[in-house]
């Protein structure tokens, strides 16, 4: 009998992707991937993906810098930091378009979101993501918007200045409206591609914490410790398949965007360096692109880290209340003081007496409050049950990790404030004298 029976599913053909279509919560995010040339489901979309990247990633880069660079230009029109821009752009452009492509050849859009794996998440969690995805693409557009303005009106500027005077199409003018055309679409083409990478990130992360506050909805309810273990186990797996996925893009880009800003460091430092608005403006305005990216990454790292280790906390402060309120119900040796339960055992104020009223910040949420939790949450479960599960995750905390190395608010802080100080001193050089010179 079991010799006859045929699978239900054949093994030797590979499942196709899912279609976009209208009803499709994914319609819109495939299609700006189409216009933004980086979708590869076919054939010739990856043609067309990989001709777009060498011309507006790499060629239009080189032939800016070696032809229309203009070394021979006056002090105003010099632009002596340009090796230091397209390197820096191509550079991390190149490791985006290579990592995003790399997600949706081997998973699939809808995969690498994890929307295969909402039908197993409550209601809120899928209407809260649905939203964020539709709001991904604004924010991709403003944190690209207003540097393409300014690096719009410089170019602008530059050009109509009369610092470049190559006719390759026999006119003058004709040449620098195409040059500056395809400058700025190359830099466009860099930065979207470089941030549509990061803005992913933060939505996959916001996901993971849609679902933390969902997960600690079960110390507020009778649950299951078993049921609770399986969930943290689910939660812990998918934090480690994100870790996996970004763990090489995150750690590259922090050594890209990091020997950038050094090497900025370096030859804005040097004694004969003349160092303005006009010289140096488009390296302050490369120099805030790749630490805004690189930021979006570490804080949505670190952000995930805090929540999923504050799940440890919420389980102490629940066991704790169990504990108080079991051996307050036993209390052998005050016989004449009756158990109180439920809300009467625990007032709603915090640990030092104060009301609900009062300002507990913006972070203060399911996970991280100081109102303790009323008796029926854990009404049946024992202590030893409690102990066990408090022990595991204290010895089992999730976040987001690199190779090992886990991004929490400590390292944030650190890298944060070097890359601050570097981007603050070259905003100093360059603005700053700018404004201190007008005065």
């Amino acid at each position: 009998m079991g010799d006859n029976m045929e699978p239900l599913v054949d093994r030797s053909t590979k499942l196709a992707r899912t279609i976009s279509h209208p009803q499709d919560e994914l319609h819109s995010f495939r299609t700006y991937l189409r216009w933004m040339c980086v979708d590869q489901s076919k054939t010739w979309m990856a043609c067309l993906s990989w001709f777009m990247f060498i011309v507006f990633g790499l060629g239009v880069p080189c032939v800016s810098h070696f032809l229309l660079a203009c070394p021979g230009c006056d002090a105003t029109h010099a632009r002596p930091y340009d090796w230091v821009v397209q390197p820096s752009l191509t550079g991390v452009s190149a490791l985006s378009f290579v990592c995003l492509t790399g997600f949706m050849k081997k998973y699939g859009l809808r995969r690498f979101l994890f929307f295969d794996k909402l039908c197993d998440e409550s209601e809120t969690v899928r209407k809260d993501y649905t939203v964020q995805l539709n709001r991904s693409l604004k924010i991709v557009s403003i944190f690209v918007l207003p540097c393409f303005i300014a690096e719009t009106a410089y170019k602008v500027w530059w050009y109509a200045s009369g610092a470049s005077r190559i006719p390759f199409l026999g006119i003058v003018w004709l040449s620098d409206t195409v040059a500056c055309f395809m400058e700025l679409c190359s830099w466009l083409y860099r930065t979207t591609v470089f941030f549509l990478v990061c803005v992913l990130f933060q939505l996959i992360c916001n996901l993971q914490v849609l679902r933390l506050h969902d997960f600690a909805q079960v110390f507020h309810v009778d649950s299951e410790v078993g049921s609770v273990l399986a969930e943290h186990l689910r939660i812990r797996r998918h934090l480690k398949i994100i870790s996996h996925r970004y763990r090489a893009f995150i750690l590259w880009c922090l050594i890209l965007v990091t020997g950038s800003q050094f090497t900025s460091l370096l030859i804005t430092t040097k004694a004969d360096s003349d160092l303005n608005i006009y010289k140096a403006g488009e390296l302050a305005m490369c120099s805030i692109t790749l630490v805004t990216g690189l930021l979006i990454l570490l804080r949505n790292a670190a952000k995930i880290t805090h929540k999923a280790q504050s799940i440890t906390s919420l389980a102490s402060k629940w066991h704790v209340c169990a504990t108080l309120d079991s051996s307050g119900a036993n209390d052998i040796e005050t016989p004449s003081t009756p158990a109180i339960h439920g809300q009467q055992a625990f007032p709603n104020v915090g640990t030092d007496g104060e009301s609900d009223g009062d300002d507990a910040g913006d972070e203060e949420d399911d996970l991280e409050n100081n109102k303790l939790i009323p008796a029926y949450a854990y009404c049946t479960i024992s202590y030893q049950k409690r102990q066990a599960l408090v022990s595991y995750f204290e010895n089992n905390r999730a976040g987001i990790t690199v190779y090992g190395f886990t991004l929490d608010r400590s390292t944030l802080r650190i890298i944060f404030g070097i890359e601050l100080s570097l981007v603050l001193w070259l905003l100093g050089k360059t603005i700053g004298s700018r404004l201190v010179n007008a005065v």
